[in-house]
């Protein structure tokens, strides 16, 4: 049956063509590829030729021909639309990890927000100086604390350092250094030459994200339990 259906086909155009060929009419070519009314039939029609003939040739394989075809297509109309919609969809993932990952600081250009931990508090993801450094936000401490652990991994100099400084911490009074940290970095909020203080060794169990950072964002506030900050324009 597909035998003859092809042969059909091929016997059809044929005599088409020795009949256009046999005409008088000299332009009989030149209008088959104009763009006027017939000549866009007759490519129609060999344009549904082509298809018949193909869909013949190829009709076992056409169903998994067409699914193949169907999941490229789904698949590159999935990445156009990611990469379209690809600043959103950031937003949204990090608003996704900021659930399920309380102290995951998720930025949305100058805004960051932090979802409160299990504990009660605001466990932040910071950077010193290009270091990553966990911090505990504490609006009573006048100052960004560090211990002794992160100091170091911001490549402050602990053999230089003067405590001279009294701070009042968890585990009572003890005494502190001051330094400036070239860069303390917050999400997508960044401020330089911030004031710190280094504790002595073991005084201190967390890096306290204090007033000296806060103060320079353009504002912050805890609602519920989320820390929103907004970095200066």
């Amino acid at each position: 049956m597909s035998r003859r259906l092809i042969w059909t086909f091929v016997l059809g155009v044929a005599l088409s063509l020795a009949a256009l060929i046999a005409s008088n009419d000299q332009d009989a070519i030149a209008n088959l590829l104009s763009h006027d009314t017939g000549s866009l039939a007759l490519k129609l029609a060999l344009a549904i030729f082509v298809g018949g003939l193909v869909i013949t040739l190829y009709r076992e394989r056409l169903s998994k021909a067409l699914e193949a075809l169907l999941f490229w297509a789904v698949l590159g109309l999935l990445l156009v639309v990611g990469y379209s919609y690809r600043f959103e969809l950031r937003d949204v993932g990090d608003r996704v990890i900021a659930e399920l990952m309380p102290g995951h600081v998720a930025s949305h250009g100058r805004r960051v927000e932090v979802v409160r931990g299990h504990g009660g508090d605001f466990a932040v993801g910071a950077h010193i100086n290009g270091a990553r450094v966990p911090m505990v936000l504490d609006t009573g401490a006048s100052s960004v604390v560090l211990t002794q652990e992160a100091a170091k991994a911001a490549g402050l100099p602990l053999e230089v350092l003067v405590y001279n400084i009294n701070v009042d911490t968890a585990n009572g009074r003890t005494r502190a250094a001051p330094v400036t940290l070239d860069r303390l970095a917050v999400g997508g909020l960044t401020e330089r030459a911030v004031p710190a203080l280094v504790a002595q060794p073991g005084q201190l169990k967390n890096n306290l994200l204090g007033m000296t950072f806060l103060n320079r964002l353009e504002s912050w506030e805890v609602r519920g339990d989320r820390l929103r900050m907004r970095g200066n324009p």
